[in-house]
């Protein structure tokens, strides 16, 4: 039994406070005001958290609009409903976005990250429709906590608030007028392109008011990235790299080098979200590699390709020849370190895609109506291979 006549004052005057606050001599509020209990670090109403990342892969069969999302940590498929015929297909990193003829049927794929800096927040949520928006196509995403930005093929750029998808509601979103290219959501602030100085990179604020312009130009901007040193612009000359320091922004060139014909600029960057090394096909028959904190390209000859991408340093880059073969060819010295025969020629339509994350890659075979997974670090050995009922014309990974 214990003694109270040997508990210490401290503790009296401790338990006083838990139970009664009795602290200054403040009366305890009555019980309809009593504070609520603090929401633990990292919640999110209605979803669960994870220990790990837990990727999902949507996917589109372009001819019948017929949608599905294979979870690849449990392997279960999730039908969705029909959209009609599919045009294209981006993410930001939890919504996938299918262009059709009107506009995107977006779908919330229910896995997302959230980056802290020090630390990372997994979730998991349903999979579910999450509305649909108007304009002309392809739609290109880019988001932050806060908002999504979607670029439309007019040129024009809408914003839609994040809270807004997460209810399924995405409202008709609001225009940034004047906007003719990517806009990028980026530490609280929006950075633009394509506004008034054509060949110059915008700060702004998030209801689009000027903040800045870094002196540094970007001529005709084509493909975007956002790495954990900023936001990377394609621009005729090489790249833009704008990144933010105690609330300062900065814009650093990454020339080429040497003259780029217009087609074999790197136009559509590909790469794990996240990384500073970037790819991008340089024509029909090389590709690029940009290391963004060495701030160098590589153009490495690969023969015809359909698709390349890259989880970063150490790993190789994976190039996807018209031949149906899967390459890998060392990011130092370009050289090919393993090939492996994967889907049959590719024809017409659109392009298989090679998605990554930290170990593994996903190429979908519309002509098989498979999925491939590929152990990038075991010579290109497939790991497993996802049949399907339909033809995965396009696919993105999401949950990152």
């Amino acid at each position: 039994m214990i003694d109270l006549r040997k508990t210490s004052t401290a503790a009296i005057v401790a338990a006083c406070l838990l139970a009664s606050g009795c602290s200054g001599g403040k009366k305890p509020k009555p019980a309809g005001e009593q504070t609520k209990e603090p929401v633990p670090h990292g919640y999110v109403e209605g979803a669960q958290e994870a220990a790990e990342q837990q990727p999902r892969l949507v996917m589109a069969d372009a001819a019948t609009g017929t949608v599905r999302v294979l979870d690849l940590t449990t392997r279960a498929v999730t039908p969705l409903r029909r959209v009609g015929p599919v045009k294209g297909i981006t993410t930001d990193g939890r919504f996938a976005y299918l262009t059709t003829g009107t506009g995107a049927e977006i779908v919330d794929s229910g896995v997302w990250m959230v980056d802290h800096g020090d630390h990372v927040h997994y979730y998991r949520a349903p999979i579910r429709p999450a509305g649909a928006v108007s304009g002309p196509g392809p739609v290109r995403a880019h988001a932050d906590p806060g908002i999504t930005a979607l670029s439309f093929g007019d040129g024009s750029v809408r914003l839609f608030d994040r809270e807004a998808l997460e209810k399924a509601h995405p409202g008709p979103g609001r225009a940034l007028p004047g906007i003719t290219g990517p806009v990028v959501p980026y530490k609280e602030h929006l950075v633009v392109s394509g506004g008034a100085a054509r060949d110059r990179i915008e700060i702004r604020d998030r209801a689009g008011g000027l903040v800045a312009s870094p002196g540094e130009t970007c001529p005709e901007p084509r493909g975007t990235a956002l790495t954990r040193r900023g936001v990377v612009l394609g621009c005729a000359d090489g790249a833009l790299l704008v990144g933010e320091s105690g609330g300062t922004f900065s814009a650093r060139k990454i020339p080429y080098g040497a003259p780029v014909a217009p087609a074999e600029r790197a136009a559509e960057f590909r790469h794990r979200p996240g990384s500073t090394t970037l790819t991008a096909e340089a024509g029909p028959a090389a590709a690029w590699v940009l290391d963004v904190a060495k701030r160098t390209w590589k153009r490495i000859e690969t023969g015809p390709v359909a698709a390349v991408n890259t989880a970063g340093e150490g790993t190789p880059l994976l190039a996807l020849g018209t031949d149906g073969s899967l390459n890998a060819y060392d990011l130092a010295t370009g050289k090919r370190t393993a090939r492996t025969p994967l889907l049959p020629p590719i024809a017409d339509g659109p392009a298989p895609v090679i998605e990554v994350n930290t170990s593994r890659a996903y190429v979908n075979d519309p002509a098989g109506r498979k999925v491939h997974e590929i152990d990038f670090n075991d010579r290109l050995r497939r790991a497993r291979t996802f049949s399907l009922d339909f033809t995965p014309a396009y696919m993105v990974e999401t949950g990152r």
